[in-house]
């Protein structure tokens, strides 16, 4: 099996890569899907939240109020420090748990916050950046997710930077145009990389 991280920052196009893979039939395995998962109501982690930020994270049927705490944390450096140390765990036992139990010749591994640490701890032989400048993307969050400038702004703070994620990868799909010019490089990476 071979297996491929898919990273990128917020509004930089990773789920729009991730959702295109899976169409193409790949299995993919999303981070951020795993991520909701283990917060949901009496599970580890939502206890573990509930603890460290107080019932003011849960909303009235008592599960984890995210966009409150994406306000919160997106706003306040230690939070957010805080927030990724108690989730991160969950969030990689989950995914070596998915893919272990994969028998697919290629699995893809949607990572927004991809470390280097992660080639060896998911045993990937290949890490990709899906990358947009960083004026693209607080457009798209502004336009598409319909967050405010400053909440876009802060959100895009405190990842890092394409310079960063474009250094621990090792391959970089640029995302400054459409969905099709996206596709098309996307479709570039899978031939040079053995896969299509």
């Amino acid at each position: 099996m071979k297996r491929v991280a898919i990273a990128g920052g917020i509004g930089a196009g990773k789920t729009a890569v991730a959702e295109r893979l899976t169409f193409l039939g790949y299995r993919v395995i999303d981070a951020d899907i795993i991520a909701r998962k283990v917060v949901q109501k009496d599970q580890p982690a939502w206890r573990a939240l509930r603890d460290a930020f107080g019932t003011a994270v849960l909303d009235g049927d008592g599960n984890i109020d995210r966009a409150f705490l994406a306000d919160v944390v997106f706003h306040d450096e230690n939070a957010l420090r805080r927030l990724n140390s108690i989730t991160h765990g969950y969030i990689g036992s989950e995914m070596a748990r998915e893919l272990d139990e994969t028998e697919a010749p290629t699995v893809f591994v949607a990572i927004p916050l991809y470390r280097s640490e992660h080639r060896e701890n998911l045993r990937l032989d290949e890490a990709w950046a899906v990358v947009a400048d960083p004026k693209t993307a607080l457009e798209r969050l502004v336009t598409q997710r319909g967050l405010s400038e400053d909440d876009a702004t802060a959100r895009l703070a405190a990842q890092m930077s394409n310079d960063e994620r474009v250094a621990i990868v090792d391959r970089v799909i640029w995302n400054d145009g459409t969905f099709d010019d996206l596709y098309g490089r996307l479709d570039e990476a899978l031939v040079a990389s053995g896969i299509a």
